[in-house]
């Protein structure tokens, strides 16, 4: 069933601007997961909350993406990409311009929930949009390429801005998206396209039981999830031992994402060469080899000697592991079904961060410091890493299709 008007004819001009206005949303999407990390211990402060408390602000993004991800495809079939695109936009500036103006906890926490379901609906649409713009083959591949860099840095970009924004006042870590939303609405209502409606894919019992669709999804689950709340006890702890400022804990905390971020070009490299298997225990056991390190010695006395190592295992976890759970995920699935695995791994993925976060937070705040929150964390990935060894008894031999 397709829309009421066709969309015009493309150009090549019309798709850049159409890619520079996706692009930016991915950014702002990836933004919004990491612009509150940094402030919420002056969140905290200021409202006089507890770390339990205060940690909802970032689950409350993921538990928003997650409770929206299954449904962003009824949704887009039913009113259509660009409508359901352009709407979350508008109600993604109206969050944050209600929670930038709040005090109240509550209000902050529904923004920050709103938010996580617009960027859910915005995030696949985008991706899908790409798809329907640009003809399969070098132009798609490099369109789709130039989207995940903007989104693997718009988690670096979130810390740098919270650094920076925090010491002004952290209402604006909530507020400053609010106008590029608006800027980036007012570019798509001239650039987005309308599409043909498609329906849905199907969620078939087939899809749920194939095994690397599982492996993927509780492995990314697992090394989300305490990556997620292994920043949240390293920014209190960072805060409370060391008296940081805001934008020495931004800093402190770029070891475990800018390499992510660097590596997104090359990732496919990777994976041709290694396939997903082997990488993605790599990455596991590098993200608990980070968490061990941190558990098993005493106190740490400097950044440099006690945080800074896990970070940058964490790091490493994430360039060996990020691009090949997401291969893998679909990767034994047909074609037709990949469409409905798809929403379901990024569930997992976000479901990680909203079992792990508030478990963290709880042992942080009731528990005798940080290190039960750690032993944790340790369970979590350690059950991660022996799913990923799973994977390697099955995978298939160099050379083989």
């Amino acid at each position: 069933m397709a829309e009421a008007r066709l969309a015009p004819a493309r150009t090549a001009a019309g798709d850049r601007r159409l890619l520079f206005v996706l692009s930016g949303n991915m950014v702002l999407d990836a933004v919004e997961v990491s612009v509150v990390l940094v402030a919420l211990p002056s969140i905290a402060a200021d409202l006089g909350r507890s770390v339990w408390a205060v940690q909802w602000l970032m689950t409350g993004f993921a538990l928003g993406f997650a409770a929206v991800l299954l449904l962003g495809p009824r949704l887009t079939a039913r009113w259509g990409l660009r409508r359901c695109y352009l709407a979350a936009l508008l109600v993604f500036a109206a969050a944050s311009v209600a929670g930038g103006v709040s005090d109240t906890l509550w209000v902050l926490i529904a923004a920050r929930l709103v938010k996580g379901g617009c960027a859910a609906l915005t995030a696949p649409a985008g991706l899908a949009l790409i798809a329907a713009t640009y003809p399969d083959g070098p132009a798609l591949r490099r369109a789709v390429s130039v989207y995940s860099l903007f989104g693997a840095a718009g988690f670096t970009l979130g810390l740098l801005l919270s650094g920076l924004l925090t010491p002004v006042s952290w209402h604006w870590t909530f507020l400053f998206p609010a106008p590029v939303a608006l800027a980036l609405l007012a570019w798509g209502l001239r650039v987005v396209p309308r599409t043909s409606r498609r329906e849905p894919p199907q969620l078939r019992p087939a899809v749920l039981r194939d095994g690397g669709l599982l492996r993927s999804t509780l492995g990314a689950a697992t090394l989300n999830g305490s990556y997620a709340a292994l920043l949240l006890l390293v920014t209190f702890h960072a805060a409370d031992r060391f008296g940081w400022r805001p934008w020495q804990l931004a800093l402190a905390l770029l070891p475990a994402c800018v390499p992510l971020a660097v590596s997104v070009p090359f990732a496919g490299r990777l994976t041709g060469r290694f396939g997903t298997a082997g990488p993605i225990a790599a990455g596991a056991g590098a993200a608990l080899a980070g968490l061990l390190l941190l558990l098993l010695r005493p106190e740490p006395a400097s950044y440099a000697t006690g945080l800074l190592p896990t970070l940058l295992l964490v790091g490493v976890a994430f360039v060996l592991s990020f691009a090949a759970l997401n291969l893998q995920a679909t990767r034994g699935l047909p074609a037709e079904a990949r469409g409905a695995a798809v929403p379901v791994y990024q569930t997992g993925v976000q479901a990680g961060g909203v079992v792990t976060l508030p478990l963290a937070a709880a042992l942080l705040t009731h528990g005798s410091g940080h290190r039960p929150a750690l032993l944790a964390l340790v369970l979590v990935q350690a059950a991660g890493l022996a799913v990923s060894l799973t994977g390697l008894r099955g995978r298939t031999p160099k050379g083989a299709p």
